[in-house]
């Protein structure tokens, strides 16, 4: 595989395209249908130290109980939960469709030995998870250790199995345009199935700038290596549907319609699916 290309945006720049990018899909967006297409892509999470069992099943009948077929109303695309509720979810979610995701890796701060962070990842694909949301070392991409990143990234894809494994930048925590651009770099090379930006538990968790950064690593990957299409997950704050419509205008813009749907874009989120079925019953209503 070649080489990427210098990536010499500033975040000045990357917020002009953003603006740009924006204007010019929205004068053709079709609200109702992106909006079903958002609710579809949806990981519906909780990634709390007060969660439970109870806690974790609910929100398995949540997800499941969106689906409208009449209308055209998706289920979510998955349930996101801490490794030691994944047995629980795989057995509300049998049958539906609904993938069992799981964080794992140390989630979210990276800061355990790479041996006890792989053996968790998997544990959580032994369990039955399907997704595994796995974050990296900050420190050490900040620290110039690219190799450890990169080794981290490739051992725990090599205990996923069937499982896809995101990963997560926790782009707030990189600070510069560069450091954005080599974890997502050093993410693909390790066997990412997805670029996810941010663990929700830090501000700023997701923004439309480093997600364009991703997006344009991700296109460059696929013309390098002559079609390989890899996911995108944002994650963190967004709540609205207006927050998952920027999201989802930039996907278009940059990757195309072939990245929409649940097997290439995921949303992250614990407060957004029922806004978006309340605004898609509303506008279908009317």
């Amino acid at each position: 595989m070649q080489a990427y290309k210098p990536y010499n945006y500033t975040f000045s720049e990357l917020s002009e395209r953003v603006t740009q990018i924006l204007k010019e899909e929205k004068t053709n967006l079709n609200r109702i249908e992106a909006l079903k297409t958002i609710l579809g892509v949806i990981d519906l999470t909780t990634l709390n130290g007060n969660d439970t069992h109870h806690k974790v099943e609910e929100l398995c009948k949540t997800g499941i109980g969106f689906k409208n077929e009449n209308a055209g109303i998706p289920q979510v695309a998955a349930i996101c939960v801490y490794p030691v509720f994944v047995p629980a979810v795989k057995k509300a979610l049998e049958g539906t469709g609904i993938r069992t995701a799981s964080v794992a890796g140390a989630f979210p701060g990276g800061q355990s030995p790479l041996e006890i962070r792989v053996a968790e990842a998997e544990w959580a694909v032994e369990q039955g998870a399907d997704d595994i949301d796995m974050v990296i070392s900050r420190g050490r991409l900040l620290e110039g250790e690219y190799d450890d990143v990169f080794e981290e990234v490739q051992e725990i894809k090599g205990v996923c199995g069937n499982a896809h494994l995101k990963v997560i930048l926790e782009t707030g925590e990189l600070e510069t345009v560069a450091n954005i651009r080599k974890a997502c770099e050093l993410a693909l090379m390790g066997g990412a199935d997805f670029l996810k930006t941010s663990t929700g538990k830090i501000e700023p968790a997701a923004t439309p700038e480093a997600f364009l950064i991703m997006l344009d690593t991700i296109k460059e990957f696929h013309k390098l290596t002559k079609g390989t299409m890899i996911g995108i997950k944002p994650a963190g704050g967004i709540s609205t549907p207006d927050d998952a419509l920027v999201y989802y205008m930039l996907v278009k813009n940059v990757l195309g319609d072939e990245w929409l749907n649940k097997d290439y874009f995921r949303i992250g989120a614990s407060r957004l699916a029922g806004k978006v079925y309340d605004e898609i019953i509303e506008l279908t209503t009317v």
